[in-house]
């Protein structure tokens, strides 16, 4: 009966069920409790477990070394149920210099080296933590992370650690688990940080995301402890775009010279994770082989002093051939296979910088929130006591009274609380209270401690209502590490062979740019155009659709960034050797192919730009007259899709932007002829997404057609609708106050029509004329006449009655020996 018992309590199961859920366990616990870290801390269970058994040893940076047998004895036999060996090797890397490119375990002993020697025995290594580990576990007694019970459930580990910098960035891993593995190479702290910071900063500050391009410009690649060269960026970027990328590490290598007539390959620094000794083993193997010739000496000269692997070479050996043969054939060169796959949520996923930043973010966030909730928590609790310790040394001559009067502390306690209305944790606080406490020092010392923490508690309120404020405190904490620890990037990223950078490709000369009405921009020679004298018929300039005319065209350098500013206050940047260079006659590249332009939006203002300075200054006029004057640093990270340059008003547009230093006089032309004169200083600088003050006062039907400095000529050109023009002295406008109607500048007549568009200029300087055909003449300005304010001037150029100029440009003329001077302005 009892064997018929044991029969029923069999199950059966098919072999291939069984087998595919017991694989299945084991495929999640290795991938979720083994060999992927945690995107928040960066660290895999044994790591983190590691730093938190030293933790409670007490083993901080400023105490005794511990033997290493004791820390893996305690995380084994606590917390990491594996064998001893796999928590030492976990330890043993921690500490080392080539392996971490910040240590987190501070070592004393034999730890390895990188000819690849292993370390001591536990029992003969000690070790601490180092100060980068206390950044980690900083604040884990402030409950700010959480805790699950350990493999027995008789303790308590932390879920995660508070991670005080992008650990899983900084300091990288590697791992394999089942079907899948990371790969993620260290950082340079600073660079991470100033990532973090900048996400932060945009976030807080213009309350908009962090575009890719911005973080890529900011960490520049791996920076690996041993050093080394990445060759080329494209795999870097292609890794921080999408999590998985390839980047070839080479040695760092130097050929010297020898005596009689030799040279030897010097190695200094070598890829990261490449065994020294294994790689000359493999140097003298290829040599023994004949598959590399000219090799006659090997030796390993690195001291304390640094490595050095000396290669002597035969007398007729090229010492670049041989070089390239070592790349080709040895670890001098090799591929290191980014994988940025971490676990997010106990999920593996595979995340690109961006991502990595944004969860790290995000936990620094609630750690950060934790630990005031803690502190507040403490603040109020201490306050409260302090409360009831200073209500009763008020009336101290009573509690002592009623303290003596009772049988019992409990009983003393109960006639404080009845009596005087204290809580029960003030009454024993009062009753535990010594008698030095009713010097008139120690309550002065309780008065001062009770408004310190008033004011703490003010504070952590302020944190925790306000999420820009705790934003700002993490950049705050960030940026403090980061000064402490950083140090200058060890691996030099430098462009692969054949790899060229496309600046380097340009030739920095002069050319014009031109933009046509519906878009098409292009850059040409210059010397694309020759003068002619004052009332020529032109050349044909563009050749535009039928409907089409060229509406802005200027001088700059192929290297200078243009700066595109658009009718709905938007800028977005390029370099001019980005655009499509062309002939006289093409019509050129439409300007949304290389734009992201929102439908409907036109370009009006293009400036060339040199570089960002502090002392710069973008000043925007309106066609209904708004002027806004804003730094050019608040231009500086303009992203694909643009950025908001101003802030303008329904049925009002952007039409002109001048670069200032802040000290310039400006003048506003309106197509009725008036112009109004003022100091650029009556415009205050305001920030990027505001709108402006009033530069000009418009009668009804008037709008601004031109804006212009006066420092950028002596005269100012108009030029009308029907191809009359004039210069007039620029002392003829006197400086008025901004806001105001101005005065007549241009008489107007059937034979004029309104104006066209007015410039500063100077007798060296050439004006272009392009009309609604695309016909272009270009003129010296010192063949057009000087007239008074009130006048109409002369013919500049011949054109049919149903024909008018479309646009005017001034340039300078430029000679070869001003090819490294950045072109004038439009």
């Amino acid at each position: 009966m009892e064997e018929n018992n044991q029969f029923d309590k069999i199950i059966s199961v098919e072999l291939q069920d069984e087998m595919k859920k017991s694989y299945i366990d084991y495929a999640m616990s290795v991938i979720a409790s083994r060999a992927l870290p945690d995107v928040r801390d960066g660290l895999k269970p044994v790591q983190r477990r590691i730093l938190y058994a030293m933790d409670e040893l007490n083993l901080s940076p400023d105490k005794a070394f511990r033997k290493s047998a004791r820390i893996v004895g305690d995380t084994m036999g606590k917390y990491h149920p594996h064998g001893d060996s796999s928590i030492y090797e976990a330890m043993v890397r921690m500490a080392q210099d080539f392996s971490y490119r910040y240590m987190l375990v501070d070592g004393h002993g034999n730890f390895g080296s990188v000819d690849g020697d292993s370390a001591a025995a536990m029992r003969y290594t000690e070790a601490r933590l180092s100060k980068m580990a206390m950044e980690m576990l900083a604040d884990i007694g402030k409950e700010t992370v959480d805790y699950r019970p350990n493999f027995d459930e008789s303790l308590k580990e932390p879920v995660v650690l508070p991670s005080r910098y992008p650990n899983l960035l900084v300091n990288g891993t590697a791992g394999i688990a089942v079907g899948m593995a990371t790969n993620i190479p260290p950082h340079n702290l600073r660079e991470v940080v100033d990532a973090v910071v900048r996400i932060i900063d945009n976030k807080v500050e213009r309350d908009q995301e962090t575009e890719m391009e911005e973080l890529i410009d900011l960490v520049k690649g791996p920076d690996f402890p041993t050093y080394g060269k990445i060759l080329g960026r494209t795999g870097i970027e292609q890794a921080y775009r999408t999590g998985r990328g390839v980047v070839k590490v080479r040695a760092a290598v130097d050929i010297e010279p020898m005596h009689g007539n030799r040279q030897k390959i010097v190695v200094t620094e070598l890829p990261y994770q490449v065994n020294k000794a294994r790689l000359i083993e493999k140097i003298a193997e290829l040599v023994k082989d004949k598959k590399i010739e000219g090799i006659s000496d090997l030796r390993d000269e690195s001291d304390r002093k640094g490595m050095t692997i000396a290669i002597e070479l035969k007398r007729d050996a090229n010492a670049n051939v041989v070089l390239n043969k070592l790349y080709k054939h040895t670890q001098l060169q090799e591929s290191f296979g980014i994988n940025m796959l971490a676990l997010v949520n106990n999920e593996p996923k595979v995340l690109n910088l961006k991502e990595m930043l944004h969860h790290y973010l995000e936990h620094q966030k609630e750690v950060v929130t934790r630990r005031t909730q803690y502190d507040l928590r403490k603040a109020e609790d201490r306050a409260h006591i302090l409360e009831g310790l200073l209500k009763a040394l008020d009336v101290i001559d009573e509690v002592i009274r009623i303290i003596r009067a009772s049988n019992s502390t409990a009983e003393a306690k109960m006639n404080l609380m009845e009596t005087f209305a204290f809580t029960e944790i003030q009454a024993q606080a009062i009753v535990d209270m010594r008698l030095r406490a009713l010097t008139g020092l120690e309550r002065e010392k309780l008065q001062e401690e009770y408004k310190e923490l008033l004011e703490k508690i003010k504070e952590y309120k302020t944190i925790l209502g306000d999420e820009k404020v705790l934003q700002l405190l993490i950049k705050e904490e960030l940026t403090a590490i980061s000064n402490k620890y950083a140090d200058p990037r060890r691996t030099e990223i430098t462009f692969e062979d054949g790899e060229i950078d496309m600046e380097d490709l340009i030739k920095r000369e002069n050319i014009y740019v031109t933009m046509t009405h519906y878009g098409y921009v292009k850059r040409m020679p210059m010397n694309t155009y020759r003068s002619q004298n004052r009332g020529g018929k032109g050349i044909k300039g563009v050749q535009t659709r039928e409907d089409d005319f060229v509406k802005k065209i200027f001088v700059t350098s192929t290297h200078h960034y243009l700066l595109f500013f658009t009718d709905k206050g938007k800028v977005y940047r390029l370099k001019a050797y980005e655009l499509p260079e062309s002939s006289r006659t093409a019509r050129g590249t439409a300007i949304v192919n290389l734009l992201q332009l929102d439908p409907g939006e036109l370009v009006t203002a293009i400036i060339p730009l040199e570089g960002y300075k502090e002392d710069l200054y973008l000043l925007m006029g309106t066609r209904n007259g708004m002027i806004k004057k804003s730094s050019i640093m608040e231009y500086m990270n303009i992203r694909a899709t643009g950025l908001q340059a101003i802030v303008l008003k329904e049925e009002d547009s952007l039409i002109e932007v001048k670069l200032t230093d802040n000290a310039q006089d400006v003048i506003m032309g309106t197509k009725h002829g008036h112009c109004i004169r003022f100091n650029e200083k009556d415009v205050r600088v305001i920030g990027r997404t505001s709108m402006g003050v009033i530069g000009m006062n418009l009668t009804p039907g008037d709008e601004v057609v031109g804006m212009q400095l006066v420092s950028q000529g002596e005269d100012l050109l108009i030029v009308s609708e029907k191809g009359l023009g004039k210069r007039t002295k620029m002392s003829e406008f006197s400086v008025q106050n901004r806001g105001g109607k101005g005065v007549k500048f241009y008489k107007i007549t059937e034979k004029t029509g309104n104006v066209l568009g007015m410039k500063a200029v100077n007798e060296d300087n050439e004006l272009i004329m392009i009309t609604t055909e695309g016909i272009v003449i270009r003129l010296r300005v010192n063949e057009i006449s000087q007239f008074g304010r009130v006048t109409s001037g002369v013919k500049l150029m011949n054109i049919q009655e149903d024909i008018q100029i479309a646009s005017i440009a001034r340039i300078k003329d430029i000679g070869e020996e001003d090819l490294e001077d950045e072109g004038d302005l439009e």
